[in-house]
């Protein structure tokens, strides 16, 4: 009984020491978003997003350049940066919220809601977001996904191809983060 007592309590030591930790950061994050249409699916995936995550706090937040978006074919890039999100005038998107009801002393993974307002465009919407929290050796793995509606954003979408860009986007990330040193 004690061998198992303790053969827990290792085990689960290592996530309660990350967690204990407090402040973690992400410099290379990663978030895709993909939209369906009938005509043509468009997809792009952006590996610079910066986040850094405070356990003790609670909060979350994020930053990334809209011109990192990479997409499969150079002129759907350049229609999202030039026409669509207009990079040029609003060259970053973030988000910044809090994580609901973390328990830093529970070991393995959690889901959790993070409530918080993302910002692209300029423009600010309040969000809740489902996430996963597990530990990954040395760092916190945080991923998830959530549904953003195009007009919410005013993204201008003209008449003529509004049928090949969807009206919601799937956006997807994951952050690998490691404990943020000073």
């Amino acid at each position: 009984m004690n061998k198992t007592v303790l053969i827990l309590l290792f085990s689960i030591a290592p996530l309660g020491h990350l967690f204990a930790q407090g402040k973690y950061i992400a410099r290379q994050g990663q978030v895709t978003f993909f939209s369906y249409t009938s005509v043509e699916n468009i997809e792009a995936s952006n590996n610079q997003v910066f986040s850094i995550v405070d356990i003790e706090k609670e909060a979350l937040a994020v930053s990334m350049l809209m011109r990192a978006f990479v997409f499969k074919k150079a002129l759907m890039q350049e229609h999202f940066n030039e026409s669509y999100m207009e990079s040029d005038i609003y060259p970053k998107a973030s988000f910044e919220g809090n994580i609901l009801d973390f328990d830093a002393s529970l070991p393995a993974s959690q889901t959790k809601m993070i409530d918080g307002k993302i910002t692209i465009r300029g423009i600010t919407q309040a969000i809740q977001i489902k996430t996963n929290f597990e530990n990954s050796g040395d760092a916190l793995v945080l991923s998830g996904s959530f549904i953003l509606n195009v007009a919410d954003f005013k993204i201008k979408i003209p008449p003529v191809v509004a049928g090949n860009i969807a009206k919601t986007i799937e956006v997807n990330f994951r952050f690998q983060y490691q404990p943020y040193e000073k």
